[in-house]
C-alpha cells in the first residue's frame, strides 16, 4: 500500500506556483464575498488569506450581513468583474437562504470564477474546453499525477455528486478516458458498484461510510470527506479496516484538504491567464 500524502503534493504545487508568481510584474488580487459571519465560513476565509497572503496576492474579504439584498450583493460582483486589479472573486458559501446561490454565483465572470462554479465553466468542463475548475477536484487530478496513477481505462467510481468534487470529477475523468460511475444518496446496492472500481473517490461527508467489504482488492482509494467524530477528523472511508487491501489511498487529514486552498490559490493565476488573452 503507498499513502498518497497530500503534504508533498501541496510542496510541489507551492513551488511551482511561485515560480510563476515570480515571473509576474504585478501583485494578483483575490476578493473574497462572506454573507454573514458562521464559525466554518470564518475559518476557511482564514485559510485562504493566510496562503493568498504568503503568496503576495493582494487579499479583500467584503464582509456583508446576512439580510443583504441581492440586488446589492449582485452590484458589488459586477463592480469587482469590472475592476482589472481583482483576478479572482470567490463567494465564501453556504450563504443565507434569503439569496438564490445560483443567481449570485452565475453573475461572476467565467473568467474570474477561482471556484469554478458558475454554469459556464461547469459547461466548459464537460465539453473539455479551457476553464476554471474547482479546487477539490484538481488537486485529486494532481495526487494522480504526482503518483503516475494512470486513470485512461480504469472503472472509477465516484461517491457524491456535488458541484465541488463528484460533478466535476466525472467531467474530467470521462475527458481523460476513464469509464465512470457516479453514485449518490438515492443509488441502490452502492457496495455491488464500489466493489467493481478501480478507483474509488468518496466526497460525501459521512463518516465512515466505506467500510472494507465495500472495497475491491487493490483498488486506489480518493477520500475527500472531512467529518469529526470526538475531536478527531476522518473521512468518509473506513481508514484503519481499509487500508490493508488499497493499493493507494488518501489520509485524513493530510490528503486531499491539503491542496484543495492552494488549487484556489493556482486557480487565481489561471483567472489572471485567461483574462490576460482579452
Amino acid at each position: 500500500m503507498t499513502l498518497l500524502d497530500g503534504r508533498e503534493v501541496r510542496k510541489k504545487l507551492l513551488d511551482d506556483l511561485k515560480n510563476k508568481l515570480d515571473k509576474l510584474n504585478r501583485r494578483l488580487g483575490l476578493t473574497v464575498i462572506q454573507i454573514g459571519s458562521s464559525d466554518s465560513s470564518n475559518i476557511y476565509v482564514k485559510q485562504k488569506e493566510k496562503l493568498a497572503i504568503e503568496l503576495g496576492y493582494k487579499f479583500n474579504c467584503i464582509k456583508l450581513d446576512d439580510n443583504v439584498r441581492e440586488d446589492d450583493v449582485l452590484s458589488l460582483i459586477d463592480e469587482l468583474n469590472d475592476d482589472c486589479n481583482v483576478d479572482g472573486i470567490l463567494i465564501q458559501l453556504p450563504i443565507p437562504d434569503n439569496l438564490d446561490s445560483r443567481k449570485v454565483l452565475d453573475r461572476i465572470s467565467s473568467k474570474k470564477d477561482v471556484d469554478g462554479l458558475t454554469c459556464i465553466n461547469a459547461g466548459r468542463l464537460i465539453c473539455n474546453k479551457e476553464c476554471l475548475i474547482p479546487g477539490t477536484a484538481l488537486g485529486i487530478m494532481d495526487i494522480f499525477s504526482y503518483y503516475n496513477i494512470d486513470v485512461s481505462g480504469k472503472h472509477v467510481v465516484i461517491v457524491g455528486r456535488s458541484d465541488l468534487v463528484g460533478k466535476p470529477m466525472f467531467s474530467i475523468l470521462s475527458n481523460t478516458n476513464a469509464t465512470v460511475t457516479l453514485c449518490h444518496s438515492k443509488t441502490k446496492n452502492l457496495e455491488s458498484i464500489t466493489s467493481k472500481a478501480d478507483i474509488l473517490i468518496v466526497a460525501v461527508g459521512v463518516a465512515k461510510l466505506i467500510t472494507k467489504d465495500m472495497v475491491k482488492k487493490e483498488c486506489v482509494i480518493i477520500d475527500a470527506g472531512i467529518n469529526v467524530i470526538n475531536g478527531k477528523l476522518c473521512g468518509d472511508v473506513d481508514y484503519d479496516n481499509v487500508v490493508d487491501i488499497a493499493s493507494y489511498i488518501t489520509p485524513v487529514p493530510y490528503g486531499v484538504g491539503q491542496v484543495t486552498t492552494v488549487e484556489l490559490l493556482y486557480n487565481v493565476y489561471r483567472a489572471y491567464e485567461l483574462n490576460k488573452k482579452d
